[in-house]
């Protein structure tokens, strides 16, 4: 049995991997952005372990739940789900960023920084990072017109990158990023002609830790199958400044 925490799943994809990952025996720890959400997670899944409640929009919030995660104790693996999409208007944050890139990429940034680090991590991504660009040197939209889709395609590149400088830094963890398809949830919209019974296995499965297959780093996945990443997700260079530029805005390094 594995103790994981998925975030981002009081609905949707992340809901979907914490049913499944407890009908398998394992101990889930759901999050919600707000206490109602969060008592509706656990009236959905009343055999998960907790309900942590967080908004990641902000790096506070995002400090919160890593605080609250860590008084819970130690986790096997971390499903880092949480996600806005490709339709967002441009919104900046109480810290002056552009909400995409708050909740995709920077706090499954700060979560990795200050969770205890588990055995595994998983970072979801989506089918759109492979035509995007990182973009570091106007990560914040600060000199581009606003593009939603190219906001929300450019923060699931970080995460695989994410991903990867983890897989490159922390030998002892098993990090690894997945599509899980255009599917047709509430961020996918009702017109997302992939597969919702494929949509939750892959992260669940490299979760849960229970197949030797899933005993692998740094690779990415579509549908428990290996795929290649877009090449700049296995920059080491690119990794890094990425690294550095979420460090700086959080003030959190990540440990070595």
């Amino acid at each position: 049995m594995s103790r994981i925490f998925i975030t981002g799943s009081s609905t949707g994809l992340g809901l979907m991997a914490a049913e499944l990952l407890a009908e398998q025996g394992h101990q889930v720890v759901l999050h919600a952005r707000s206490a109602a959400r969060a008592s509706d997670a656990r009236r959905a899944l009343p055999q998960a372990e907790a309900a942590v409640t967080g908004d990641l929009e902000t790096i506070a919030g995002a400090k919160l739940v890593a605080a609250e995660v860590k008084k819970l104790g130690h986790f096997d693996a971390v499903i880092h789900n949480a996600a806005v999409g490709y339709r967002e208007a441009h919104r900046l944050t109480s810290d002056g960023l552009p909400h995409v890139f708050a909740i995709n990429t920077l706090s499954a940034y700060i979560l990795t920084a200050l969770i205890d680090r588990p055995k595994r991590l998983v970072f979801l991504s989506s089918g759109m990072h492979h035509h995007a660009d990182a973009n570091l040197d106007d990560i914040l939209w600060k000199t581009r017109r606003w593009n939603g889709s190219e906001a929300y395609a450019e923060s699931k590149l970080h995460d695989a990158m994410l991903a990867f400088a983890v897989a490159r830094r922390w030998k002892d963890v098993f990090s690894n990023s997945l599509e899980p398809g255009w599917v047709p949830t509430k961020m996918g919209g009702p017109g997302a002609p992939d597969d919702m019974a494929q949509a939750h296995l892959t992260q669940a499965w490299l979760a849960a830790g229970d197949d030797p297959k899933a005993d692998v780093t740094g690779e990415y996945f579509y549908h428990m199958k290996r795929r290649s990443a877009n090449p700049q997700a296995h920059d080491p260079e690119l990794q890094d400044r990425l690294i550095a530029i979420c460090e700086e805005i959080s003030g959190m390094p990540l440990p070595g």
